[in-house]
Parts: C-alpha cells; sequence; structure tokens
C-alpha cells in the first residue's frame, strides 16, 4: 500500500488485511460452512465498501464488522424464508391448476349431476335421504339409522332401493 493512496482507500485495505481472516473464522463457527461464511465475509467488506464516511469513524472494527455481519445474516435468512414460501406457494398454484378441469370436463360433470339429480327426484323422501347421507355425506348405515330414526335393515333397504333404480334409470 503507498503513502499516495486516498485515506478511505487506506483504512478499508487495513480493514481488510487486520480483520478479514478473524470475520471468516467467526462466520465459518456460526454458520457451519465455510462457503456461506466467505459469502458473508465479501458482502460484510462490500456492504462497508457502501458506506464510505463510517469506514474513518469505526472504532471498534471487530464489534462493527460482526455487527454487520449478523446482519447479512439475517437478511439473507429473511430472504430465504421469502424465497420458500413463494416456492410453497407456487407448488400449491400448480397443484391447483393441474387439478383444473376443461370447460368440457365441467359440463360434462354438471350434467351427470344433474342427470343424478333427476333420478334422486324419482325416490321417496327417506330413499334420498338415506342415499344421500351414506354416498354424499359419508355417514355409516348406523349412523343413518340414529339420525333417520330407523332401524339399520330399513337403511339398507333404502340404499338397495335407490341404487336399482339408479342403475335401472341410468343403464348402469
Amino acid at each position: 500500500m503507498s503513502a499516495a493512496e486516498p485515506p478511505f482507500q487506506q483504512a478499508i485495505h487495513e480493514l481488510y488485511s487486520h480483520h478479514h481472516g478473524w470475520l471468516f473464522a467467526w462466520l465459518r463457527r456460526k454458520l457451519g460452512c465455510a462457503h456461506n461464511a466467505a459469502d458473508l465475509a465479501q458482502d460484510t467488506f462490500a456492504r462497508i465498501l457502501t458506506s464510505r464516511d463510517v469506514v474513518a469513524s469505526i472504532r471498534e472494527p471487530r464489534a462493527y464488522l460482526s455487527t454487520t455481519a449478523r446482519r447479512l445474516v439475517i437478511d439473507r435468512a429473511r430472504r430465504k424464508q421469502i424465497e420458500e414460501a413463494y416456492l410453497q406457494e407456487l407448488a400449491l398454484t400448480a397443484q391447483t391448476l393441474a387439478g383444473f378441469q376443461s370447460p368440457e370436463q365441467i359440463l360434462t360433470t354438471l350434467e351427470a349431476l344433474e342427470q343424478i339429480a333427476f333420478v334422486l327426484e324419482e325416490l321417496s323422501a327417506k330413499q334420498r335421504q338415506a342415499f344421500l347421507l351414506y354416498f354424499l355425506d359419508g355417514l355409516t348405515q348406523a349412523q343413518i339409522a340414529t339420525q333417520m330414526s330407523i332401524s339399520e335393515r330399513m337403511v339398507r333397504k333404502h340404499l338397495m332401493h335407490a341404487l336399482l333404480h339408479c342403475s335401472n334409470t341410468l343403464d348402469i
């Protein structure tokens, strides 16, 4: 380093040459990774370079470097969290889009549901209720019997009649 260098460059050179090794070792212990430690040590000095006025007034270089590095670690962790959240949302969006049906599929589904609704309207109220509780709500025959205040045998009869009616009407 020549004496003709500007004071700022001289201060940076001294700060880097005297404390880079210490900062790197400190970050490596904290992060457990030499590559990340080297990147953050470099980022720390780059950040200090952007704040030109501060370099000359640093009284405790290691405290200043560790504080700057700590803030960069926090910034990096926040960026990583944001990136992970973004990637999760992107994956969910991709799954949702993959589950989308084409307009033709939606129309076919709606037509099938309409046809089933017409067939179910031809059933008695108790048969329709048993059918819907079993196939739509997923209740067991015992739960349906309790809810409708009838026997399980009667629930089975209602379900059999509804299924036979659907089969005969829809030619399944």
